[in-house]
Formats: structure tokens, C-alpha cells, sequence
């Protein structure tokens, strides 16, 4: 009987940590929106109603921090690019292009969240940019299993859908960085539905690409199940 109040306490510790980081994660959200991408962890802890010790408590340093904070955005964009779409009959050019704009919606309603994630101080060393490779990486990796799972044929090459996923990844958070970074110059740099339809001509001239090199063709205007052709 002991042992198991123990383990009761520790469970309810757990569980209260976790709340007091997401508490913590959405206070780093609101502080970024009003102070912008050079935030501190006392702009943090003051929004969150918090001393900073406190902060220091549940969060290891700063990286930790941040990471929890792309952890967030990552859930954020995987959660509205799948909502709303129907993976079984909608078109690839719908899915590509319904994923750029909800992409871009919560870019647009965030963007101090999306310059951090790029140039903050809080992801200037080393293990901290190794560790945002890593997370793109296992982003990559669950969506190309994620696809794999949805094609007709078991002969999808796995590896080869996370390296196009990886390259997309890529070349979508560079036009985010220009396209924050002209915002910041001239608001009407790249409006944003024409950011939009540069995401989503970029998206697919990638996985096109990807697909010839591999002898496969892609037609946009099928849902996903019909939409590969092996040449």
C-alpha cells in the first residue's frame, strides 16, 4: 500500500509538470507575439504570471525551452494541414495546396514564433541547431510513413519519401524566412495568398522531381491511392 501512494504522487507530480510546461509553452507564445523574436525567459516567466526560478524548474535551460516551443508549432501545423482535408479523395494539387495555405495561416498569425524558430539567441550553439535537424528529420520520417500507409502498393520506398519530405522542409522554412524578412521591410513584399501558391508550385515541383528520378510519375488531379504511375 505504501508504494502505491507513492507512485499516486508521482503520477500527479508528472502530470502537474506537464501542465506547468504547456501552461509555460503558451505563455512563450503570447510573450513572442508582444515582444517579438528576441524574448527572454524573464519576458516569458512575467507572462506566464511566474517568478523565473520557476520557469528554471520545469524547463532544463534555454534549449529546452525551445524545443518545446517547436515541438508546439510542429503539433500545431500537422494538426491543420489534416483537418478539414479528405485523404482519400481529394485530389494531390487539393492536399498540396491546402496544406501551403494552412501552413501560411498560422505563419501569418504567429510570425514572431516562426522568427525565433529560425534566429533566436535560444538556438545559436551547436547541440541546439543538431537538435532542430533532429526533430525535421523524425518530422520527415513520420510523414513519409504516415503517406506510406495511405498509397496502394507495400514497394514505397520509405527512405525515399522522407528525403523528399526533408528537402521540402527545408526549402519551405527558407521562403519563411524570406518571406518574414521582406514582411518586415515592405508588408505587401509577397501577398499572402500568392505566398501561397509559391509554397504550394515549389511543393510540387519537388515531389515531382523526386518522383522522375525514381521512374515514377505523379498526376496532381487523382487522390493519393491513384495518383502514382510507375513508368
Amino acid at each position: 500500500m505504501p508504494g502505491r501512494r507513492v507512485d499516486a504522487r508521482t503520477e500527479r507530480w508528472r502530470e502537474h509538470r506537464v501542465q506547468v510546461r504547456i501552461e509555460f509553452v503558451d505563455a512563450a507564445f503570447r510573450a513572442l507575439d508582444r515582444v517579438g523574436p528576441d524574448v527572454s525567459m524573464g519576458d516569458i516567466a512575467k507572462e506566464a504570471g511566474a517568478a523565473k526560478p520557476k520557469l528554471y524548474r520545469h524547463f532544463e535551460d534555454k534549449t529546452d525551452l525551445y524545443n518545446a516551443i517547436v515541438d508546439r508549432v510542429r503539433d500545431m501545423l500537422w494538426e491543420r494541414m489534416l483537418s478539414g482535408v479528405n485523404l482519400t479523395d481529394d485530389s494531390v494539387a487539393d492536399l498540396v495546396r491546402r496544406a501551403a495555405a494552412e501552413y501560411v495561416a498560422v505563419v501569418s498569425e504567429h510570425p514572431n514564433v516562426f522568427r525565433f524558430m529560425l534566429h533566436s539567441h535560444f538556438s545559436q550553439q551547436a547541440k541546439e541547431t543538431e537538435r532542430a535537424l533532429v526533430a525535421a528529420r523524425q518530422s520527415a520520417r513520420r510523414a513519409a510513413e504516415f503517406f506510406a500507409g495511405l498509397l496502394p502498393t507495400e514497394s514505397i520506398d520509405v527512405a525515399g519519401i522522407e528525403l523528399v519530405n526533408y528537402s521540402i522542409f527545408g526549402a519551405v522554412a527558407s521562403a519563411t524566412d524570406w518571406w518574414l524578412g521582406a514582411n518586415q521591410r515592405e508588408v505587401s513584399a509577397m501577398p499572402v495568398e500568392r505566398f501561397v501558391e509559391y509554397l504550394a508550385e515549389s511543393i510540387s515541383a519537388l515531389a515531382q522531381a523526386h518522383a522522375r528520378f525514381n521512374g515514377v510519375r505523379i498526376d496532381p488531379s487523382q487522390p493519393l491511392r491513384d495518383a502514382f504511375v510507375v513508368d
